[in-house]
C-alpha cells in the first residue's frame, strides 16, 4: 500500500529542497524549489492570466533539458524578479548551463496576484523580490514551514486565508511523489455554506484534521457566486518525483497533476486564474514499464496536489482581514 513520506512535503523526493522568504511588511514572499542537482522538467498552464518566466524552454521539444531551480511568487508581475535573485546565487556556485565560460542557470518561474492584500506595497522603484528569491533559495532544505510562509504568506482563497501547502507519497516500488502549492485561487477549497474541503477524501494521517464526510444534505451552490475578487487570483503547484522521466513524461504527469487543482478548487482554470503545474525529476530510480509508471506517478502527482492545495489552507494562519480555515471553524455558527 503506498504511503505518506516521512515528512509529509515534496522534499521527501530524494534531491528535492524548498526555501521560503517573506516579507511581512509587504504581506509577501517567495518560495524555491531547489533540486541537488539540475533536474528535467515540464510544466503545463491552464489558467487564463498567467505571469511566468522561462516556460517556453520546458517545452518538449526545446534544447535545454534540465533546470536549476523553479520559483513561486507573490507580487504579480513584479515578482518574476525574484528569479534574478535565485539566478544570481546559482551563478555564483557555477551552476546552469556552461556556454563556452559563461553559466547560465535555468530558473522558471511563476507568480500570483496578491498586491490587494492590504500590504505595504508602496516599494518605490525597488520591489522586493530579487532579495526574496536570494533569501529563499539561501534557505532551502528538507524542511520548510507551510501556511503563512513562502508564496503563500499574502495568499487568500475564497473568503479564507490561502497558504503553502505540500503532500507525498512513497508507492510499492519505492517511487516518491511529491507535491507543493501557494493556493491563491478564485474558487473556494471548501464545500458551499460548509468547512468541508472539496478535497476531503484524498486526506492521509490526519493532514487537515481528520476532515469528516460531507452530509448528505449539503447544498449545491448553483448560482456561481465568486468569493474572492476576480481578476488577484492563481494557484501555483509543482511535483516532484525521483523516478526517472524524459521531458515529454514530465508533461505528461503536468497534465494529469492539474486534476489534482480540479479536485480541490471550484472553479479552477478560469479566465482570471494564472494556474501553473511544473515537474521535476531528479532521474534517481529507473521506471519499470515506463507507460505504466508515467500513468501511476501522474496519477500520485495528482493526488498530491489536491491534498497539498487544501493542506496550505489547512495550515495558514488568519493575517489582517483574511480569516484562517482553523479560525473559522472554531468560530460560532
Amino acid at each position: 500500500m503506498n504511503r505518506v513520506g516521512r515528512r509529509n512535503l515534496i522534499t521527501d523526493v530524494p534531491g528535492v529542497m524548498v526555501g521560503n522568504a517573506q516579507d511581512a511588511t509587504a504581506c509577501t514572499g517567495v518560495s524555491v524549489v531547489l533540486p541537488e542537482e539540475a533536474a528535467v522538467a515540464a510544466a503545463d498552464i491552464r489558467g487564463g492570466g498567467t505571469g511566468t518566466r522561462e516556460l517556453a524552454l520546458l517545452d518538449p521539444e526545446a534544447t535545454v533539458e534540465r533546470v536549476d531551480a523553479i520559483v513561486l511568487s507573490g507580487g504579480s508581475a513584479f515578482g518574476l524578479d525574484a528569479a534574478g535573485g535565485v539566478m544570481a546565487w546559482l551563478a555564483a556556485r557555477r551552476r546552469g548551463v556552461e556556454v563556452g565560460t559563461a553559466v547560465v542557470p535555468i530558473v522558471p518561474a511563476a507568480i500570483l496576484f496578491d498586491l490587494l492584500n492590504g500590504g505595504d506595497k508602496d516599494w518605490g522603484d525597488t520591489p522586493p523580490y530579487r532579495a526574496l528569491g536570494t533569501r529563499a533559495v539561501e534557505a532551502a532544505g528538507t524542511g520548510f514551514a507551510l501556511g503563512n510562509a513562502g508564496a503563500g504568506y499574502g495568499a487568500h482563497t475564497g473568503l479564507l486565508k490561502g497558504g503553502l501547502g505540500s503532500a507525498s507519497v512513497v508507492h510499492d516500488s519505492g517511487i516518491t511523489v511529491g507535491a507543493i502549492a501557494a493556493v491563491n485561487s478564485l474558487g473556494s477549497v471548501v464545500m458551499p455554506k460548509s468547512l468541508t474541503f472539496w478535497g476531503w477524501a484524498f486526506e492521509r494521517d490526519g493532514e487537515l484534521g481528520f476532515q469528516s464526510p460531507p452530509p448528505p444534505d449539503l447544498p449545491r451552490d448553483l448560482e456561481y457566486r465568486f468569493d474572492a475578487d476576480p481578476g488577484v487570483n492563481t494557484t501555483l503547484a509543482v511535483v516532484a518525483t525521483d523516478a526517472e522521466l524524459t521531458k515529454s513524461q514530465a508533461r505528461r504527469v503536468t497534465i494529469m497533476a492539474q486534476d489534482g487543482l480540479a479536485r480541490a478548487i471550484r472553479p479552477v482554470h478560469s479566465p482570471l486564474d494564472g494556474d501553473v503545474v511544473f515537474a521535476l525529476s531528479t532521474g534517481r530510480r529507473p521506471l519499470g514499464d515506463a507507460l505504466a509508471d508515467v500513468a501511476r506517478i501522474g496519477m500520485m502527482a495528482a493526488d498530491c496536489v489536491t491534498r497539498a492545495v487544501a493542506r496550505g489552507v489547512y495550515e495558514a494562519e488568519t493575517l489582517g482581514t483574511m480569516q484562517a480555515y482553523r479560525d473559522a471553524a472554531r468560530a460560532p455558527r
